[in-house]
C-alpha cells in the first residue's frame, strides 16, 4: 500500500487529513512536530508528504523537508494570493491546497503528484556539453560525473522538454502535461519550476544555454546549447 506522511502541528486538522487520506486508500504516517516528520522521512519508505506549515515559517519547513527527500510534497495552507502559493512551490512543494480543504481536491492533487513521480518507461540518454539527461532512469549527471537531484515535478518538466528537443513547447502544453488541465493559465508554476531547474543544471542560470524561454511562444530545450 502507498504510504503518505502527514505533518501538521494542529491535532484536529492532522486527524482530518489522516482520515481523508485513509478514505482515499492510503496508508498514513503522521507527525505533530517537524523533528518527528524529518525522522520519518529519513527512516520510512514514503510515496509523498502532505504538510500544513501554518504557524511556522512555511518556507523553512518545506526547504528542510525537501533537503531530506525528493518525494512529492503537497502543502495544505491558509488561503493566500496565488503569488504566495507560487512561493510555496518555490520553497519545495510540488502542489498546494487551500484550507479549509475539500477532501476530493486534496486526494486529486495527491494522485496528480504521485502520477508525476512515476518514472517514464523509456527514453534514450541525451548529452549536452555540460550534462547528460537519462529520462528512462531519471538521472541527470553533470560533465564531472556528479548527479543532480531533481524533484518529481522538475523531472516531468525536464523529460517533457528533452523529449521534444529542438521544438518550442507552449506553456499551455507543459502546464496540462505536468499539472493537469486545471493548471491552465497558472504560468507562475512554470516560472518557479524552471527557475529551480536552471539553478541546478545551467552553468549560468541567469543566462541559460539549454532550457530557454521564448517570450509569447513557450519553452525550448537546445541539446547543443545556445551560443555564449
Amino acid at each position: 500500500m502507498t504510504t503518505v506522511l502527514v505533518h501538521d502541528a494542529d491535532q484536529q486538522q492532522r486527524r482530518a487529513m489522516v482520515s481523508a487520506l485513509r478514505y482515499g486508500g492510503y496508508e498514513v504516517e503522521s507527525a505533530a512536530t517537524l523533528a518527528h516528520a524529518l525522522m520519518l522521512v529519513r527512516r520510512r519508505p514514503l510515496a509523498a508528504v502532505v504538510v500544513d506549515p501554518d504557524g511556522h515559517d512555511p518556507f523553512d519547513v518545506l526547504r528542510r523537508l525537501r533537503r531530506r527527500s525528493q518525494v512529492p510534497i503537497v502543502a495544505v495552507s491558509t488561503p493566500r494570493p496565488e503569488r504566495a502559493g507560487v512561493a510555496l512551490l518555490d520553497a519545495g512543494a510540488d502542489d498546494f491546497v487551500a484550507k479549509p480543504f475539500d477532501v476530493d481536491e486534496l486526494l486529486a492533487r495527491l494522485r496528480a503528484v504521485l502520477r508525476r513521480s512515476v518514472r517514464p518507461a523509456e527514453g534514450s540518454p541525451v548529452a549536452t556539453p555540460d550534462f547528460v539527461v537519462d529520462p528512462g532512469a531519471w538521472r541527470l549527471r553533470r560533465a564531472d560525473g556528479s548527479e543532480v537531484r531533481l524533484t518529481p515535478t522538475e523531472w516531468r518538466l525536464v523529460e517533457a522538454l528533452v523529449r521534444r528537443a529542438g521544438r518550442v513547447v507552449t506553456q499551455a502544453e507543459l502546464l496540462e502535461e505536468v499539472w493537469g488541465a486545471e493548471a491552465r493559465g497558472k504560468t507562475g508554476y512554470l516560472r518557479v519550476q524552471m527557475r529551480a531547474i536552471r539553478r541546478k543544471v545551467e552553468p549560468d542560470p541567469a543566462h541559460p544555454r539549454y532550457f530557454l524561454t521564448l517570450p509569447a511562444l513557450g519553452l525550448l530545450f537546445v541539446p547543443e546549447g545556445r551560443p555564449a
